[in-house]
């Protein structure tokens, strides 16, 4: 009975707390640091992903559960993974649902208590409707006991040290299973102190493969880092958390372009990417983009690719404030599902449509050409979606100004910079003092603004070109619910707002 009270008393109090999204997924009464998404497959019409967070009475990284239909609602499964003969759980991994329909996690595992194994890459598997999951054994890819995320292997009569970490999503080519594991372990070890071995500097990967999906034999080194763009990655930045899926041509349905995605993150730079074709059991990197500029909040990528040909991604949103689960109860904020695809040679993205179906209460507002800010009262400022295209005439920006203190001095500013060519979102006092500029060149003169506000996350996207994400805490939520527009000379015809339908239980 004192239990049932304390689960009801946990809900009550997470509806109240002000900083808590309600159509973002957001962890139950979990300490999710990290909260990196993991595991996302599509079987049966439908979604899994997985959810890191650190159980609390094991001190262990466990991978909760979860699915939808709807990509919107989502119901709990049986955690996936926990902690395995004492030791303290696992770190991220991928998915891969094999053709008779059983489904693979691969995850990063920590090293045994009792020194019967070093961690490494394990695999778990699982049949419909997938909530008991075994592992398969012997571990599939052991560690160096000496540095963990790491292996030795003998490479032409030389040792070379490989990653033995966050191993991406499993896939399948002429009957052989493929494998990358990230590198940051052996960048720490290997290639950060001055004048070491350029070969164990920067970003790459290893690649494994496989016959039956327990023996696995190293391959070489996955990519090579071309740096042949201004902003390629460099020496400081790793590559883990990765994820290689094949690009479409259009958001949903579409004809595969031939080319790959490899999302990924650097520890200290966030979530990047590459798009390339794969050339053998080589992936060859023809381009590179970020979703993170000023600093690594945009984090830990998974994706998958479900029954329409769309390409869905998640990233944790790891801007949290200091100690947050132990102020409210909970940690871990997803974004909301991201499409990609490829058009021409560019990447491009949007928020799965399903969240339209979240739209409740439209309004318009005539705005038309803006000579001086003009406010725009919603019906609920804390959570809604709003859409604008702007011309921009001779305007040197254009955007919104959202979650505005009444005394101005609070607020997340979002806009267009015709000058600069970017993307901008500035937060003023709201947790963190950031701009965040992302590259966008305005074409053909006009930009779509897509903006959602939930509590305290917002996400922009612009044509469907780019997009940023980040969580803002006003230090008086109540009071801090301003939206206007912004800039002089930009004709904002006419702007459309909606109440958005809170989608997550607590």
């Amino acid at each position: 009975m004192e239990e049932r009270i304390m689960t009801r008393k946990t809900a009550d109090n997470l509806l109240k707390d002000p900083y808590r999204p309600g159509y973002h997924f957001a962890a139950f009464a979990a300490d999710g640091r990290p909260g990196d998404p993991n595991g996302a497959f599509y079987a049966d019409g439908r979604y899994h992903l997985m959810y890191l967070y650190r159980e609390e009475a094991e001190d262990a990284f466990h991978w909760g559960h979860i699915s939808s239909t709807d990509l919107l609602h989502w119901r709990n499964h049986p955690d996936a993974l926990g902690s395995d003969e004492g030791d303290r759980g696992c770190f991220s991994g991928g998915a891969f649902v094999d053709d008779d329909q059983t489904a693979y996690l691969t995850f990063w595992k920590f090293a045994s208590k009792d020194g019967k194994d070093p961690g490494g890459i394990d695999i778990a598997y699982s049949r419909p409707p997938y909530d008991e999951w075994k592992r398969l054994r012997p571990l599939a890819i052991p560690g160096s006991r000496e540095i963990w995320g790491t292996k030795d292997i003998e490479v032409g009569g030389k040792l070379r040290h490989v990653g033995c970490a966050d191993p991406s999503n499993i896939w399948k080519a002429n009957g052989v299973y493929y494998m990358q594991t990230g590198n940051l372990c052996v960048l720490n070890a290997y290639g950060r102190e001055a004048g070491s071995d350029p070969f164990y500097q920067g970003d790459w990967v290893d690649l494994f493969r496989s016959k039956d999906l327990k023996n696995w034999e190293y391959v070489d080194r996955f990519y090579q880092n071309p740096h042949s763009g201004e902003d390629w990655p460099d020496a400081t930045e790793d590559d883990m958390c990765p994820s290689y899926l094949p690009l479409f041509d259009k958001p949903k349905n579409g004809a595969p372009t031939g080319k790959m995605l490899q999302l990924f993150i650097a520890h200290n730079k966030g979530t990047q990417y590459y798009v390339g074709h794969q050339e053998g059991e080589k992936f060859i990197p023809e381009s590179h983009g970020r979703m993170s500029w000023v600093d690594n909040s945009f984090f830990a990528p998974e994706a998958l690719i479900d029954g329409e040909n769309r390409h869905i991604a998640w990233c944790w949103l790891q801007d949290n404030l200091p100690d947050d689960f132990g102020k409210f109860g909970w940690s871990g904020v997803y974004t909301f599902p991201r499409v990609l695809w490829l058009e021409g040679d560019e990447l491009r993205m949007a928020p799965a449509e399903e969240l339209d179906r979240l739209m409740i209460n439209g309004e318009r507002f005539l705005i038309g050409e803006q000579k001086e800010a003009q406010k725009i009262v919603l019906r609920n400022p804390a959570s809604f979606r709003l859409k604008a295209e702007i011309a921009m005439k001779d305007a040197r920006e254009a955007g919104f100004v959202v979650r505005k203190s009444e005394d101005g001095k609070e607020f997340c500013r979002i806009s267009v910079n015709a000058e600069e060519k970017k993307l901008v979102m500035e937060l003023s006092h709201s947790g963190k003092n950031i701009r965040e500029a992302a590259p966008f060149e305005i074409r053909g003169g006009k930009v779509k603004l897509d903006i959602f506000v939930d509590q305290s996350v917002v996400e922009v996207y612009a044509d469907d070109r780019q997009g940023i994400a980040r969580r803002i805490y006003p230090t008086s939520p109540e009071k801090s619910l301003g939206v206007e527009s912004l800039g002089t000379g930009a004709d904002y015809g006419e702007v459309s707002t909606w109440e958005m339908m809170p989608t997550n239980a607590y």
